[in-house]
């Protein structure tokens, strides 16, 4: 199967203080690859290396089997689409004007849209449900409709490669689910490689193709949700006490936190 992304000995580091040592990992195209990880594992920063918004110092990134610093800005926004966790808008656009941003790659040098761009931003819209917001401002608008919003946004961008932080935070349950459905329909459907980070062990054990497990900047482990999702090794790495047994929806791992054990393991005499 060929390589979306292939990280080679990543490192990185802000104001001297270490976030990634030695990370190494493929992302095979047309899969769902879910990054996961206890805050401050470097999962953010892996992303933002992997979309080129963060300069490689140490290491290799490939997309498509090419150097990213190959790529020029145009032909890197026409592969990868990203969707961050937080997208601050300095001006008071209409949902439908930040979508059709996503068609910016594709435009000539004039940078009018024709008919088939258009056509593009309602379909991308209608995806990720919020056509009905088209003309509302996105200032007007919920956390989580706004992340929609940003998810029909990248939609619209047409890539190879979609990057997501966290997209479903700060979203209701049926959305959650609407959007992870959205992904695998875009990986089976158009063929796009869905890389996302998220803290919801549950939604990645059912989604996920594979799955990196990353702890303190490296790589505490990496495969599919059966192999991967097992205790001893959630337990050490999020350090806290869980339970993980089969879904009864499925043939995946389902993850239990166990209440009323963290502090009486830490504190008992």
């Amino acid at each position: 199967m060929p390589i979306a992304i292939e990280a080679q000995h990543l490192g990185h580091t802000f104001d001297k203080r270490t976030v990634l040592t030695d990370l190494s990992v493929q992302v095979p195209s047309g899969t769902f690859f879910i990054i996961i990880g206890p805050n401050g594992s470097g999962k953010t920063t892996a992303l933002k290396l992997m979309v080129g918004l963060l300069p490689v110092r140490t290491g290799r990134i490939d997309i498509m089997g090419r150097p990213i610093g190959r790529y020029s800005t145009r032909n890197l926004a026409r592969t990868i689409a990203y969707v961050p966790q937080n997208v601050p808008m300095a001006f008071a656009f209409t949902v439908q004007q930040v979508v059709m941003m996503g068609r910016a790659p594709h435009l000539g040098l004039l940078g009018f849209e024709g008919p088939r761009d258009l056509a593009l931003g309602r379909e991308a819209m209608a995806l990720a449900g919020v056509e009905h917001l088209a003309g509302r401002r996105l200032d007007q608008l919920s956390g989580g409709e706004q992340q929609r919003v940003f998810i029909a946004r990248a939609i619209c961008q047409q890539p190879r490669i979609m990057l997501l932080d966290e997209p479903t935070a700060a979203l209701d349950l049926a959305h959650q689910v609407r959007v992870m459905d959205l992904m695998e329909h875009l990986k089976t459907d158009q063929g796009i490689t869905v890389v996302m980070i998220s803290h919801d062990l549950n939604l990645a054990a059912m989604y996920a193709d594979h799955i990196l497990l990353l702890d303190k900047g490296g790589v505490a482990g990496t495969g599919p949700p059966t192999t991967l999702l097992d205790f001893p090794i959630l337990e050490k790495v999020y350090g806290c006490p869980l339970l993980v047994d089969k879904s009864p929806l499925g043939d995946y791992p389902r993850v239990h936190l166990v209440p009323g054990r963290y502090f009486s393991d830490r504190f008992k005499k």
